[in-house]
């Protein structure tokens, strides 16, 4: 645990420098970003710059979709508590509706807030109010999905194709040649689930990899766990399962564990209840990196537009490499529940306040 708490320490001292560091050469919102190659155009300097007493407005895609989309709000509003001159932080919730999204956009430019973060519903759902935010002068930032709208100000862009390649690399080297597969994906029309998809598709690309079961689980647990035991029931022969989600994942090792059957291997991610199947059961499995801290770095950067930082670019990269079964035990915390993710830039008080076990 004391190397878990200082690790959290040293994230926050992170996120404490980038909010000091005033006119870096080169601005990056969160740890394990970097500037995304080829045309990144830097924002001009000053462009946004307002004095302190800002008012931020923030249109999440779900906030009740699953435990993560959760603790990105609970990492987004803790980001702007912390942030002396935001003196008003707006989460607006679009619940997976694309009309909500519009609105909740409008209604924040219609309150002149001072910058707007969005994580887009779908890759369109909200190009043109992102537009009319950026024609009225406020600047955008875009995370946790692509949109077509070239527009915004900066976005940062993590998952993708990158993740579901990662999981399909390790997938494609750990089973067998001709090796056939589940495949478990998440919110069908999110451009997160889509490019995830086609970062698995790329994996198998050449290979005799074969899915032989693909459904939408939603990244959600109990909807996970529906088709999960679904697909045993139907066919349990299968030599290994790719999940878009870790709350998918949990819920078919628990299938598996149910019907008394060896857990193939499958890939999981960052959640804490995860690891703990992981290290108490010892299956083969990867864990791609998807910090909710995503939430905090949107912050991060709209904070960075309004201080008139230099050497912010408009595309930012978030491509980790998988962690392995060492590193989740180094996460790992026994205290606290399986709906915290990591990493994290939560405080240990935070942490403690929302995910400590009951």
């Amino acid at each position: 645990m004391t190397s878990r708490i200082a690790a959290i320490a040293s994230g926050l001292l992170f996120a404490t420098s980038l909010s000091a560091s005033a006119l870096a050469d080169d601005y990056l919102p969160m740890e394990g970003v970097t500037i995304a190659p080829g045309d990144n155009p830097v924002v001009e300097a000053g462009k946004y710059k307002k004095e302190c007493g800002w008012t931020i407005g923030m249109s999440h895609f779900g906030v009740n979709a699953n435990t993560w989309t959760v603790q990105v709000a609970h990492e987004s509003e803790a980001a702007a508590e912390g942030e002396s001159c935001v003196e008003k932080f707006i989460l607006l919730d679009a619940n997976f509706d694309q009309k909500k999204q519009v609105a909740d956009i409008e209604d924040l430019i219609a309150q002149k807030v001072d910058a707007i973060i969005v994580q887009p519903v779908t890759s369109t759902s909200a190009d043109a109010s992102i537009e009319k935010a950026v024609a009225a002068g406020i600047p955008v930032v875009v995370h946790t999905g692509r949109v077509e709208t070239d527009a915004y100000t900066t976005e940062i862009q993590g998952g993708a194709e990158h993740f579901g390649k990662v999981m399909g690399d390790w997938l494609v080297k750990t089973v067998v040649e001709e090796g056939k597969i589940w495949v478990l994906r998440g919110l069908a029309g999110h451009p997160e689930d889509t490019n995830r998809y086609n970062g698995l598709l790329e994996a198998l690309d050449g290979h005799g990899t074969k899915i032989i079961a693909e459904e939408h689980g939603d990244w959600q647990y109990d909807k996970g766990k529906k088709v999960c035991e679904t697909l045993y029931l139907n066919n349990p022969d299968v030599d290994g399962i790719w999940s878009s989600g870790a709350d998918m994942t949990r819920a078919c090792v628990d299938v598996f564990k149910q019907f008394g059957a060896d857990i193939p291997p499958i890939s999981g991610e960052g959640n804490n209840g995860f690891f703990r199947q992981w290290i108490n059961d010892s299956f083969q499995s990867i864990a791609p990196e998807y910090a909710p801290a995503q939430g905090a770095a949107g912050v991060h950067a709209a904070v960075a537009l309004l201080e008139g930082r230099e050497g912010i670019y408009k595309h930012y990269d978030y491509k980790p490499a998988g962690w392995d079964l060492e590193k989740a035990k180094s996460y790992y915390r026994e205290d606290l529940s399986d709906a915290v993710w990591w990493p994290t830039e939560l405080s240990e008080e935070q942490l403690k306040k929302w995910y400590a076990k009951n």
